[in-house]
């Protein structure tokens, strides 16, 4: 599928409008040149700094890393110490990168097998994982809207998607989402992160595309007007939101506004669902 792209080389000294997530990039990436050296095969950047609505004060730097083959353990390590440095010297990033190390065969048969992958993501230290269909929203969104940093076009490399995968990825997400919000979401910024991901996947299922979780939310104030005050808010929490807040008051309204989009997304029957 690669057909000998592995020595095409794209370097994007300026791929956003941040000059300091610039120089984290070009820094990552020179240093991602130094480690894997003729094993590194490109470096794409995806997420909120592509699709917009970056966050500047708590937004995720979103990295797709591809390699030859997978990541072997000497390879592992002197990564780990370089994302550790890389925080270490830039506070400003501390628990907000989000890089993935896969390779070319990963990507060319994740419908049909996984692959060990490594892993760094806000929350989770630099781990080894299976990865597999599990992984087709990420990998749809850096082939559709990727910007290439380094390497070859990411729809050289990615096996192709078709929208229709992507909705059914989609949907089947948003199934997982019911018992893990339950369990999981108490506080207010995270109630506003499931209310906006739910708007956002909304969104997606019935436009057939993904935007930003702002633009999503916008949107669905108009398609849900009973629910155009929780979403509005939501937007507010994520930025402004204060230790002594009541993070249970909300929560029973958000837990019916997140219930009721998956059974929308899922097809159910919501007719006898209201905001309060």
């Amino acid at each position: 599928m690669y057909k000998q792209q592995i020595n095409v080389k794209i370097l994007a000294m300026q791929p956003t409008s941040y000059p300091h997530v610039n120089d984290a990039l070009n820094h990552l990436l020179a240093q991602l040149q130094t480690i894997l050296a003729d094993k590194f095969v490109g470096l794409y950047l995806y997420g909120s700094l592509v699709t917009g609505d970056f966050d500047d004060a708590s937004s995720d730097i979103d990295l797709l890393t591809v390699l030859t083959s997978d990541l072997e353990a000497r390879e592992f390590d002197a990564l780990n110490k370089m994302q550790a440095a890389f925080v270490l010297n830039n506070p400003h990033w501390e628990n907000r990168l989000e890089i993935a190390y896969v390779s070319l065969h990963a990507l060319e048969t994740f419908k049909t097998q996984t692959s060990t992958i490594g892993v760094i993501s806000p929350g989770e230290p630099f781990h080894l994982k299976d990865a597999g269909r599990d992984w087709l929203m990420n990998w749809y969104m850096v082939r559709e809207k990727g910007a290439t940093l380094f390497g070859s076009t990411p729809d050289r490399i990615i096996e192709a998607i078709s929208k229709a995968e992507f909705i059914e990825a989609v949907k089947a997400y948003v199934r997982e989402w019911q018992d893990w919000f339950d369990e999981g979401v108490k506080t207010r910024p995270s109630q506003a992160y499931a209310i906006l991901t739910m708007c956002r996947a909304m969104y997606t299922v019935q436009n057939g595309e993904q935007v930003s979780k702002k633009r999503a939310a916008v949107w669905a104030q108009k398609e849900l007007p009973e629910w155009a005050t929780l979403i509005g808010e939501a937007l507010l929490w994520r930025k402004n939101w204060k230790d002594d807040a009541d993070h249970a008051a909300t929560l029973p309204e958000a837990r019916r506004f997140v219930h009721m989009v998956i059974d929308r997304i899922l097809g159910k029957d919501t007719t006898e669902i209201h905001g309060g």
